[in-house]
């Protein structure tokens, strides 16, 4: 079997991607957000997971997303001016821009190390500091970036320079290291803790501040002397910022931020108004700051931190279960009574009072005013004016309602646990029980007209009614799995999921369930089908995988989160939207395509091969490459293989003489020839090679 040598080969170009599902609570994003740097009173940049960048204007009241051209994890950010920035991250990563962000191109790094700051002191010189002490030095805005001696093999985690020579790291361990000669020498300081630190910031070359697990240390010459000021701090800080000699905030783990104006001599703790962790704070002046945080947590402060107001969510509770009735009308409920709804396809938001603050588990509506919410301890609220008043009705049950389906304004059914159903004939004035003849926990219900209805639940429970609910019979779901939501279209034509990424999918009402392979592990806990071959279905760790063949082929959708992802609603084939964790709400105008607008090199008569996409993927990807136009005249001779992560061709996906062009070929990791049977998650490498011509590229598969 042949073997791959893997080299690191990394190539400049910049990608737009537009997404084909985005973000409309938190807004702009709820991926979790590392740094922050601003450049002025108004201009600012965060990044986060995923790839996320996003930047303000408006001295952080507002923010736009960039696209990065990744899904990495970006974790520092430096602009020394309102056009050039650096950002840099997971596995090596670094990306420059000479626009303000409009455009982010990749750098050449070196390393595959994971890097955490980056700070620059003009458009030339900068700093990247990462795992195990690696330190990149830059005098050429990171067309060539250096390797320095740090001393230290701990991970270095923040670092910062007042000018060209002057500058101090830190990390692990109690990590400090100093230079005053732009990185040719780091010099080891002792920090006088054994606590790890986690930032620093100095104001002049002998003036900084370090923060850390429950320590804040400072320093008056230049780190020679670090003394600490951490009486009364208990909780882990993340980042710190200070303005002057005097006044600073540092922000940490669970919300924490606590504000000095006497250098530090007294911290005072401050309310953020969050639970979610801050891992960086920046202020522009000694009034006007931002924080952001885990779960797109983004607070801004105008008045020194004595209150924060957040700037990118309507809600963080858990979101259980949306409905749409048209392209504009939406309600989505969660935890602790929450109710949202939408009239504008989502682009704002409202909270509605439910009266109540039972999680709330499901919502139906029936035309845009009439709907039903279940939830917690039998709980029913029934709306007639699209939620601006909902009224509690009574089930006569206190088993925790879990799905809810209604055939017209006065025909409903509602399941729960142990087995609980429920029915109204009359819009919910009334509600009656019926016999499901099972004791399993019911998880959701899928009504298609007055007669026929089918609910799904714990231990693979399937169960079907063909006479309205007056009788219902077990059906063999040929699973052990929990099934946590059925979706019919017709009487007919069904499709539940769960457990396991378990799909199971009927054409005969239920007769016969047959599994469909789904590509994935993940706990499917929503479905919705539009027709009988358009669906889609989402779970666990931001999964989402659609069909548009009735389920024969499953494929996956980037959704740009990792948050679970419990419920999914389409209005047709392209209009949809999804609900989650931490008040995810992601919307989709294009079935979930997505888009990339690939800029190419100034060089085109090159060679070239692009990033495989999407990716991470599942099973399906797409490759495309380049053949130079110096080979018109000759066909080249181009082989394009798939290598495992130990080096072993798997796949052979081009071997032939390739005029000039652009090609695209697609790689199925379920089905493709050669070795190629169900290929597990894992990391995978292709390479095209044509003539003294050769580059590698990495790629994620996530079953």
């Amino acid at each position: 079997m042949r073997t791959l040598k893997i080299s690191l080969l990394v190539f400049i170009l910049s990608i737009t991607i537009s997404a084909q599902w985005y973000w409309q609570n938190p807004r702009p994003t709820g991926n979790n957000l590392y740094n922050v740097n601003f450049i002025s009173t108004t201009i600012g940049w965060a990044v986060g997971v995923n790839g996320t960048i996003i930047k303000t204007l408006d001295g952080g009241f507002s923010w736009t997303l960039q696209s990065s051209g990744t899904f990495k994890y970006l974790l520092g950010v430096s602009f020394s001016d309102e056009n050039y920035g650096t950002v840099v991250g997971q596995d090596g990563i670094v990306l420059r821009s000479t626009n303000g962000g409009t455009n982010w191109f990749s750098q050449i790094s070196g390393t595959t190390n994971d890097l955490y700051d980056v700070a620059f002191t003009d458009i030339n010189n900068g700093t990247i500091v990462g795992d195990n002490g690696k330190i990149l030095r830059t005098n050429n805005g990171g067309l060539n970036w250096n390797n320095q001696f740090s001393g230290t093999g701990n991970n270095l985690v923040g670092v910062s320079f007042t000018d060209l020579y002057n500058g101090t790291a830190v990390g692990n361990n109690s990590t400090i290291i100093r230079t005053t000669d732009a990185g040719s020498t780091w010099i080891l300081q002792s920090s006088g803790t054994s606590q790890g630190l986690s930032d620093v910031y100095f104001i002049d070359a002998n003036t900084g501040t370090a923060v850390g697990e429950s320590v804040i240390l400072r320093t008056t010459n230049g780190g020679t002397n670090w003394f600490s000021q951490s009486s009364g701090i208990s909780a882990s800080l993340k980042s710190v910022s200070f303005t002057d000699f005097n006044n600073g905030i540092t922000v940490g783990r669970q919300g924490k931020v606590y504000r000095t104006t006497n250098g530090g001599n007294n911290w005072t703790e401050q309310s953020s108004g969050t639970v979610n962790d801050l891992n960086a704070v920046y202020f522009n002046d000694e009034n006007i700051g931002t924080a952001i945080g885990l779960n797109g947590t983004i607070l801004k402060t105008t008045n020194g931190g004595l209150t924060w107001e957040s700037r990118s969510s309507v809600t963080t509770n858990l979101l259980y279960d949306i409905c749409f009735t048209d392209l504009l009308k939406g309600t989505a409920v969660g935890e602790y009574g929450t109710i949202l709804r939408t009239t504008d396809a989502g682009n704002n938001w409202v909270t509605q009072s439910s009266g109540t603050t039972y999680h709330l588990y499901s919502v139906t509506f029936t035309n845009t005013d009439n709907g039903i919410v279940v939830g917690q301890y039998g709980k029913i609220l029934h709306t007639t004016d699209g939620g601006n008043n909902w009224t509690m009705q009574t089930s006569g049950t206190t088993e925790w309602l879990k799905g809810v389906s209604f055939s017209n304004t006065n025909f409903g059914m509602a399941v729960g646990t142990n087995g609980t159903m429920i029915k109204t004939v009359d819009g919910g004035s009334t509600w009656n029980f019926m016999n499901s003849g099972t004791t399993n926990d019911l998880e959701d219900i899928s009504l298609t007209d007055m007669e026929n209805g089918t609910a799904v639940g714990k231990t693979g429970i399937i169960i079907r009614t063909t006479d309205g609910g007056a009788v219902w019979f077990q059906q063999p779901s040929g699973t052990s799995s929990n099934l946590a939501c059925v979706s019919f279209v017709d009487a007919i034509i069904g499709t539940a999921v769960g457990h396991g990424g378990i799909i199971l999918r009927t054409t005969s009402g239920g007769a016969s369930w047959l599994t469909q392979q789904s590509y994935t592990n993940s706990t499917l806990y929503g479905v919705s089908f539009t027709n009988k071959n358009y669906g889609c279905a989402t779970g666990r760790n931001g999964i989402i995988i659609h069909t548009t063949n009735g389920g024969n082929d499953w494929v996956t959708k980037a959704s740009g989160t990792y948050h679970d992802l419990y419920a999914v609603n389409f209005i047709d084939e392209f209009n949809g939207a999804t609900v989650g964790d931490h008040g995810t709400i992601l919307h989709t105008t294009n079935g979930g395509t997505l888009f990339i607008d690939q800029q190419y090199p100034s060089q085109p008569n090159s060679f070239f091969l692009l990033q495989n996409f999407p990716n991470p993927f599942n099973p399906i990807t797409k490759i495309k490459y380049e053949i130079p136009g110096q080979a018109r005249n000759d066909n080249a001779l181009v082989t394009l293989k798939v290598y495992d992560i130990l080096g072993r061709e798997i796949a052979t996906l081009v071997n032939e003489e390739k005029p000039a062009g652009e090609y695209e070929v697609e790689f199925n990791a379920a089905s493709h020839s050669g070795n190629v049977r169900n290929l597990p998650s894992g990391i995978y490498f292709y390479q095209l090679r044509a003539g003294q011509y050769s580059e590698t590229k990495k790629m994620v598969l996530i079953r």
